[in-house]
């Protein structure tokens, strides 16, 4: 089973937690123990689990791939402007994969599932969550 989320985002630079929309798909699937495998689209996009309590978190990994890779100075930039985008995304990585167990994200208290983003703001950003079961025995 699989399904497209659909988001805007707001920021050039941001974190949006996505954790209710990926549950809603796991559910809708009707799988009770398998794999839930979420996707950014997008070459200045990721995917990200990271902590879910202190919005601090999220604010903290935006401005530590800012040190990491600033702005302005890519050979990229010469095109678009976005070279430290692409980069940050492919530090962080496209996709997670969360198992399913009992029907439930295998997220623990502390954890939910983020978009991010590195080249907004943007009317539509999506997300491929893809459902597999896991083989019955």
């Amino acid at each position: 089973m699989r399904e497209l989320i659909r988001l805007s985002t707001r920021r050039r630079e941001e974190l949006v937690d996505i954790t209710d929309q990926v549950r809603a798909v796991a559910a809708r699937s009707g799988v009770r123990d398998g794999l839930v495998h979420v996707y950014a689209q997008g070459a200045t996009a990721a995917v990200m689990i990271q902590e879910n309590w202190d919005a601090s978190v999220p604010e903290d990994v935006v401005d530590l791939l800012r040190r990491l890779i600033p702005r302005g100075v890519w050979r990229h930039d010469a095109q678009d402007g976005n070279g430290d985008a692409h980069l940050k995304a492919g530090l962080v990585g496209p996709s997670e994969t969360i198992p399913l167990v009992d029907g439930e994200l295998g997220l623990s208290t502390w954890q939910n599932v983020f978009f991010c983003e590195f080249d907004g703001p943007r009317a539509e950003r999506r997300v491929l969550c893809t459902v597999l079961p896991l083989p019955a025995g």
